[in-house]
């Protein structure tokens, strides 16, 4: 199975990132421009509608934010989103529409598509999660290897070399993560795909699945 690509995985049409996308293959390369992007929409955003509550943190004027949590640029946070008390968003973060950024959850270098739940200590680092995505509680995104070497992307005997030291997971949309487990660095999950709670995700897992805790793939019924 070849690893998938960004339109395998992700409906761009539930981001303000949809521009960095494009010419494009796979969505780890929008992460090393994402910090520049996010400064210029940021300043292209209509006064009207969002604030910038503090330098280079533009927040929409829906959105709900704790006076706990801690937001430092560049950030850019939809409308109806809710960032709970004591989340630290570190910059360089994309948030889109009706999203939860919950309580103790960490998230930097991330572009998070709309409707999507990272409700419960989770940390989002350099990573991409598509629409509807769901973290459950104390799911780590891990996003640098132990041997510090670049983080590959691997499906089998496939492997791509992203050239990065830092990247965490990718989850197409729809993807629901179970409490507690840990999405290894480069890991891709497919769309609408369920990780059993207590899982480690390692390279690709198709979308349309069922990871079980012991390892074990099996297809999703609907």
């Amino acid at each position: 199975m070849a690893i998938p690509k960004i339109g395998d995985l992700l409906d761009l049409s539930h981001t303000l990132a949809a521009p960095l996308f494009e010419g494009k293959r796979y969505p780890w390369e929008i992460l090393s421009p994402l910090k520049d992007f996010i400064r210029k929409l940021g300043a292209s955003l209509p006064k009207e509608e969002y604030d910038e509550i503090s330098t280079e943190v533009w927040v929409h004027k829906t959105a709900k934010i704790a006076p706990s949590a801690l937001i430092q640029g560049p950030t850019v946070i939809g409308a109806g989103t809710e960032v709970r008390h004591c989340a630290f968003i570190r910059g360089s973060a994309l948030v889109g529409e009706n999203c939860v950024v919950g309580n103790s959850t960490e998230v930097k270098n991330a572009v998070i598509f709309d409707n999507v739940q990272v409700p419960h200590f989770n940390y989002v680092g350099d990573t991409v999660l598509g629409f509807r995505a769901h973290m459950g509680a104390g799911v780590i995104a891990s996003n640098f290897r132990s041997d510090k070497g670049n983080v590959p992307v691997h499906d089998g005997d496939q492997k791509i070399e992203t050239g990065l030291r830092k990247l965490g997971a990718i989850l197409g949309d729809g993807v629901d993560v179970g409490c507690n487990s840990v999405l290894c660095p480069g890991s891709v999950v497919g769309r609408d795909t369920i990780i059993y709670p207590l899982s480690r995700v390692r390279g690709v897992v198709p979308e349309r699945s069922i990871l079980k805790g012991d390892g074990t793939v099996v297809p999703r019924k609907f």
